[in-house]
């Protein structure tokens, strides 16, 4: 359903580390880097079908957060789970909601761990067993 998703980043570097090493526990290699016309600094990170694009905002404006937005993230075991969680936290995202781990839902079991990016993007890294 989805071609792309593009998140802001106020440090694209900062962003570039950090998706570097949380992308990669799920088999993501290196970003295609981009120039925008506007001079603006972009990193496409292609998997599967997808592609996360990490940008500089054209508008000049800071990068923000949206509200109520989550990406999730589709990992291939639990142990994945804890490796994108852990990877994160070691490279400047933050651990949130509950512990990574299984939980109960109307979708039945699923093994989630939730956590912020440097510029504050809330990402689940996700496994259905």
């Amino acid at each position: 359903m989805f071609n792309h998703v593009m998140i802001g980043s106020n440090d694209i570097e900062r962003s570039k580390r950090f998706y570097d090493a949380v992308l990669g526990t799920l088999g993501v290699g290196e970003p295609i880097r981009n120039e925008a016309p506007t001079g603006h600094l972009r990193l496409f990170y292609r998997h599967a079908d997808g592609v996360l694009c990490v940008t500089e905002p054209i508008n000049g404006e800071p990068a923000t957060v949206a509200n109520g937005f989550t990406l999730g993230l589709k990992c291939s075991s639990p142990e994945t789970v804890r490796a994108f969680h852990d990877t994160a936290i070691a490279h400047g995202g933050r651990s949130i909601e509950d512990p990574p781990g299984l939980r109960q839902s109307s979708m039945g079991a699923l093994c989630l761990a939730y956590v912020r990016d440097p510029d504050g993007h809330k990402l689940c890294a996700i496994h259905r067993p």
